[in-house]
């Protein structure tokens, strides 16, 4: 099987550009950077920023980089801590369907997670609480304004209320994971042209920055993300590596793991966001680290 790029060139950039100003048809840019052996979804991605940026909806276009992290190949899998061979998860409050599954990388999307009811109620409280989403820096550590993703979120802490703590311990039975070792409950808010380009929920350990708060807070080992509305169009969440794209659907979540027992990660993983097009989109976010946070 022939290896695809997940990275685009400045030639590239400058080729789309020119392209878009003169009319050409977005499939059409996209088939054509697919032919010359990019990723289909990155040359989508690509293709759907430049035009956001063309359009004023978003910053200037920044490249797609290879990720730095190590050899996919030297990743060991072992039993996955999602339970692959039920169909349905039952926690102690609701009955969770999987619809879809894979072990290498450890990924399923549950259905009905979320009653419509509570991801009304989750959006509401996150609207008194949003602030513009940051990122942990790799070089210092410090809490920054995370260029990577445009959108607003909000944080709540574990058992912050009733309602918040009802769905941490719904959440850490579905993810079979210790609820101390999950971080607060994060919701975001992607309007017209927000998105999050390919990246790594976990933390690369040779990054100086990195290497501080993972001592501190641990390394993560998981993640859970719960799409609370649906969108109109765009707003997916993707693997690149994979050629895998899940759709937003009210109340499901997408799970997956990227950590083993010896402590490698799982550079398959990678994911992003796809730019909403039409709509917005709301989304629940937990990770999961590999000690008490």
């Amino acid at each position: 099987m022939q290896k695809h790029t997940v990275a685009v060139s400045a030639e590239w950039i400058q080729w789309v550009t020119e392209n878009l100003k003169r009319g050409c048809d977005q499939q059409t840019l996209v088939a054509t950077m697919v032919n010359a052996n990019i990723d289909p979804i990155v040359a989508g991605i690509t293709v759907l920023q430049i035009m956001g940026q063309q359009k004023g909806l978003f910053p200037a276009y920044a490249p797609l980089a290879q990720p730095d992290a190590p050899n996919a190949q030297d990743y060991r899998y072992e039993t996955p801590r999602f339970p692959m061979d039920r169909n349905f998860i039952r926690t102690y409050d609701k009955t969770v369907r999987v619809v879809m599954r894979s072990q290498q990388p450890v990924i399923a999307v549950v259905d009905d997670l979320l009653s419509l009811h509570e991801c009304d109620e989750l959006i509401a409280l996150s609207k008194e609480k949003l602030k513009q989403s940051t990122i942990v820096d790799p070089l210092s550590g410090e809490i920054k304004p995370d260029v990577d993703r445009y959108s607003h979120g909000a944080v709540f802490s574990l058992g912050e209320n009733p309602f918040i703590e009802r769905l941490d311990r719904r959440i850490a039975e579905l993810m079979h994971w210790p609820i101390e070792h999950g971080e607060g409950l994060q919701t975001v808010n992607y309007q017209i042209g927000g998105e999050y380009k390919p990246h790594f929920d976990y933390f690369p350990p040779h990054q100086d920055g990195n290497k501080l708060h993972v001592e501190q807070h641990g390394q993560r080992v998981s993640t859970l993300v719960i799409y609370l509305n649906d969108v109109e169009e765009g707003g997916e969440t993707i693997f690149p590596e994979l050629h895998l794209s899940v759709v937003p659907k009210r109340g499901s979540a997408v799970y997956f793991e990227y950590a083993n027992s010896m402590g490698q990660l799982d550079t398959r993983s990678l994911h992003a966001g796809a730019p909403v097009r039409s709509g917005n989109k709301w989304i629940a976010t937990k990770f999961m680290r590999n000690k008490r946070y």
